[in-house]
């Protein structure tokens, strides 16, 4: 809801195709949201974020080519808690 009120273009869940050294994988990605066909939001509630965390965005943007993802955590009291990464290798 706060994506379309902000007026953000999204999809939920588009799957996407992963790559590995030029070559499509048959696995996909669904990310939580793919906004302005070009950014991976990924939501988390958890108490932190953690290593983990990163790495799975990481990795989605190193595999799918994507230049930006942004990892969101609503567990965080008292306020939410984001990391940008950017995907400087293409």
């Amino acid at each position: 809801m706060e994506l379309t009120q902000a007026g953000i273009p999204f999809e939920e869940q588009k799957e996407l195709k992963l790559q590995y050294k030029g070559r499509e994988l048959k696995q996909t990605y669904k990310p939580d949201f793919f906004c302005f066909d070009k950014i991976i939001l990924e939501i988390k509630a958890v108490k932190n974020i953690a290593d983990e965390h990163r790495a799975q965005i990481i990795n989605y943007l190193k595999s799918t080519s994507m230049k930006l993802g942004l990892l969101v955590n609503f567990g965080h009291h008292p306020k939410i808690e984001y990391e940008r990464f950017v995907n400087e290798k293409q």
